[in-house]
């Protein structure tokens, strides 16, 4: 019974678009985390998408959720981030956007059901796998959402094929960081590692990471962590550290990123510790004049998820330029 009432709650908050439990706890199999799921399932179904994989040669398969055929909507890309597979970080937009726009969710290789036998592992192969697949899929204009990881996609996505990309959000992605700025995190974190603190595999490294990515996190205890971390960072664990050492942007003293010709919405949550605040205000400079800056109050590494509503409303606006 009690299962259920939260459950409920579960289905009404994220219905609405409002704030969510939380993004690391719900992929949790049992309990609660498997009514999420089945729910989760449910609700993309009803969203009108369908599961998907699509060979775009070269050894390479993408799975991703979207339309089986596309209508006269606007089509419109969700790219998630290091961490949880694209439903679990985008699970409070789906809905929202699937109203008014086809959206098509991928993961990107080596994560969920996506993978590869190409040694490349930079952002730009990222990138170049997101635009074949939509290609494959008859998709030639779209916009484009990435958060953090899947902001560098993006950027890459938006300055490489300016012609197939509308408009662009980036979301709490440092796509201007520098080498130094890396150093700084670690700082911040107490590691010595990035692989310690981006593909945790102790509950107090996890911990660590959270501490960074929410501003209002739950307890959880350590047993709960390990399930999570034995569920998620296990997987193509090898192929993920080599993701992290195989990006290209942020390798410099100085940043290397160059304005876009399109119109970019930038997302950051205010007490971001993973990439501060001021970053975004250096990456609003330096993107252009048809650049704009929202920042989320109260939120911090997942503003998409801490405050759905807002982020979701904030997101909707810029697409159809209110």
């Amino acid at each position: 019974m009690r299962q259920m009432t939260l459950y409920n709650s579960v289905l009404r908050a994220e219905r609405c678009g409002q704030q969510d439990f939380g993004p690391w706890w719900a992929d949790i199999d049992y309990g609660m985390g498997s009514l999420r799921t089945c729910f989760l399932r449910r609700s993309l179904t009803a969203a009108g998408l369908t599961s998907q994989k699509v060979d775009i040669g070269g050894g390479t398969t993408v799975h991703l959720w979207g339309p089986s055929t596309a209508t006269s909507k606007p089509p419109f890309v969700l790219i998630h981030g290091f961490g949880p597979h694209g439903v679990w970080q985008w699970r409070s937009q789906i809905s929202f956007f699937a109203r008014e726009f086809d959206v098509y969710m991928p993961d990107l290789v080596f994560f969920g059901d996506s993978f590869s036998d190409s040694p490349q592992r930079s952002e730009i192969f990222q990138a170049t796998c997101v635009v074949k697949v939509l290609e494959k899929l008859g998709i030639h204009r779209y916009s484009v959402v990435g958060t953090s990881y899947g902001g560098f996609v993006a950027y890459r996505m938006a300055a490489m094929w300016p012609e197939r990309v509308e408009k662009v959000v980036i979301a709490s992605s440092g796509v201007n960081m520098r080498r130094s700025d890396n150093l700084e995190l670690l700082k911040r974190a107490k590691m010595e590692k990035t692989e310690d603190l981006m593909l945790p595999s102790t509950a107090g490294q996890l911990r660590r990471l959270m501490a960074l990515t929410v501003f209002r996190r739950p307890y959880m205890p350590d047993f709960f962590l390990n399930d999570f971390i034995n569920k998620l960072y296990c997987e193509n664990r090898k192929e993920k550290l080599e993701l992290l050492k195989g990006l290209a942007l942020g390798q410099d003293d100085t940043e290397t990123i160059s304005p876009l010709s399109q119109e970019v919405l930038i997302v950051w949550g205010e007490h971001d510790q993973i990439f501060l605040l001021e970053k975004a205000m250096e990456l609003n400079k330096l993107l252009g004049e048809k650049a704009r800056l929202e920042v989320i109050r109260n939120t911090a590494h997942v503003p998409q998820l801490e405050d759905a509503r807002q982020f979701n409303n904030i997101v909707r606006n810029f697409l159809h330029d209110l």
